[in-house]
Order: C-alpha cells, then sequence, then structure tokens
C-alpha cells in the first residue's frame, strides 16, 4: 500500500510540475495610477449556438434566442449607462445571426474578443485554423477592428498565429498571470474568470440538461451579495475580477436591475477601473512583460 501511495504522490508531484512550467505569476501586479481594482464585465455572447451543439431541448433555445433579442441590447445599455467598457466574446456565427448587436456593442466602444467560430475547437489541427480564421475575419468585418482577445480552448499555438494577446479562460490563478503551452512556448496573458462569478451557475433551469435536482434558480439579491463579497476582498488587495455573464441569463429584466446595483455600488469606492479586457492586456503586457518569453 505505501509502494502505490508513493507512486501516486510521484504522478501528482510530476504533474504539478509540468503544470508549474506552464504557468507565470505576474510579481508585483500594479495597476495604473490611482486605480485600486481591475473590474472586467464580460458577456458570452453565443445565444442558442452552444444550445444547439449539446442538442437541447426547445425551451433552452428559446433562452438562446432571448439573449440576441433582447438581453443582449439590455447589457448594452446598462453599459453604456453606467460608463463600463465591456468586452463582448462571440463566436464568429453570430455575426451572421445579430450582426447590429455585435456593431452596436462596438460603436459603443466595448470590446468585441473570440469565442470560437461556432462554440466549439474541432481536434484536427487544420480544421481548427480554419475556423480560427473564420471566426477572426468575421469580428473584424462586423466590429471594425481585428480582435486580439479569446474565450476558448484554441490551441496557444494557432492563437499567437493569428495576433491574439490573451485568453479569459479557465481559474489557475485570481490575477491576470502568463500561460505557456505544453512545450513552454507560445506564451499568452490570460485573465481568469470563476463559475463562482459566473451568471449562468446561479440562474439556470435544465442548464446543460441536468435534472430538476440540479436546478438553480437563485435569488437576484444572494447573488449580487456573493459577487460583492468577492468585489470587496479583492478590492482591499488591488486584485481583479472577471465577472461572466450571458445575455440570456442577465439579460432579464430584475437581473439587468440588480447589476445595476451592483456597478453603482462598487462605484462608491475609490479607484476602480471599468476597462476592457483589451485594456487589462496590454497594460500588463506593457508594464509586466513575461520573463521567460523575453528571455
Amino acid at each position: 500500500m505505501t509502494d502505490q501511495n508513493d507512486d501516486v504522490l510521484a504522478d501528482i508531484g510530476a504533474a504539478v510540475a509540468g503544470t508549474d512550467r506552464r504557468y507565470e505569476r505576474i510579481a508585483n501586479l500594479a495597476w495604473p495610477k490611482g486605480v485600486q481594482m481591475a473590474v472586467n464585465f464580460t458577456a458570452d455572447f453565443d445565444a442558442m449556438l452552444l444550445r444547439r451543439l449539446l442538442n437541447e431541448p426547445p425551451m433552452q433555445l428559446a433562452k438562446g434566442e432571448f439573449g440576441g433579442r433582447v438581453g443582449i441590447w439590455r447589457l448594452i445599455e446598462l453599459f453604456d449607462s453606467q460608463q463600463v467598457k465591456a468586452t463582448i466574446f462571440t463566436p464568429g456565427r453570430i455575426c451572421e445571426l445579430y450582426p447590429r448587436a455585435v456593431r452596436a456593442a462596438a460603436a459603443s466602444g466595448h470590446e468585441i474578443a473570440d469565442h470560437m467560430w461556432e462554440h466549439r475547437v474541432p481536434d484536427d489541427p487544420a480544421l481548427e485554423a480554419d475556423h480560427l480564421r473564420r471566426a477572426t475575419a468575421a469580428l473584424e468585418r462586423t466590429s471594425g477592428r481585428r480582435p486580439v482577445g479569446t474565450r476558448s480552448w484554441h490551441r496557444h499555438e494557432a492563437l499567437v498565429r493569428e495576433g491574439y494577446i490573451y485568453n479569459s479562460h479557465g481559474s489557475a490563478d485570481h490575477l491576470p498571470h502568463y500561460e505557456y503551452d505544453k512545450d513552454g512556448k507560445n506564451c499568452l496573458l490570460n485573465l481568469p474568470f470563476h463559475y463562482a462569478i459566473d451568471d449562468a451557475m446561479f440562474y439556470s433551469f435544465a442548464w446543460l440538461g441536468s435534472g430538476n435536482a440540479a436546478q438553480r434558480i437563485t435569488d437576484t439579491d444572494r447573488v449580487m451579495d456573493l459577487w460583492w463579497q468577492a468585489f470587496q476582498q479583492q478590492y482591499a488587495q488591488g486584485g481583479y475580477l472577471n465577472i461572466c455573464m450571458h445575455p440570456f441569463v442577465s439579460g432579464r429584466a430584475l437581473r439587468i436591475a440588480a447589476l445595476e446595483q451592483l456597478i453603482q455600488r462598487m462605484k462608491t469606492l475609490p479607484g476602480v477601473w471599468f476597462p476592457t479586457c483589451a485594456d487589462v492586456a496590454r497594460h500588463c503586457l506593457q508594464a509586466f512583460p513575461a520573463r521567460r518569453a523575453a528571455a
């Protein structure tokens, strides 16, 4: 038994060492002068694409379509009224389905970023590269600006080749940090989010085909209290918060009102910065460049 445990611990140790080689923390991360904390409001605008990919029931498809027809417009209006610059992660296909919404978000100064071509990454590298190129071209054509960020499972090599500078995916740290591929190459900044700060985890019914016992229709006051506590903890440390939303989830009227109150509450404290993810990425890349990438 001891030998077996030793083998397990050795495997875990090797996995940890391999993971450590892929990640690089930013030592003494600091924000621009006068800024205590950065808050990224991000929206995954995939409408019904993921629902169709998972072959979910009609009710979920209708929710996704609500996000494209109503929810995204409510979020844009909210962000504009509160002078918040958000990042909209959207699949390239959405530019075909809801081009007016993508153009409107870009015209308001919000960042339009990649969320894959049709909310999946093909296993074949050549097809993956084609999907990424198509998504990048569609987002640039519709928004008028080439995307520099993504929220996706794309390989680092493919992203770097297309000029991407950051990914906002995964929870390896609570602060912006650098990640490399398994060979220690193709460095990207990562702007992490966590499912505890993700609306779908609290407000979704029939999420991903789950049964009744797994349903979550949570009171908005409880969710905003949790997010406010997360904000306060990071504010005290001069940290970072990435709030992930979905237009078909947070675009409901009562949740829009709760988000407005949350933003207004954040604004009562000095030095809170509401940039796009690209703004945060460019600040980190310029002020705290990756050490290994520069070596």
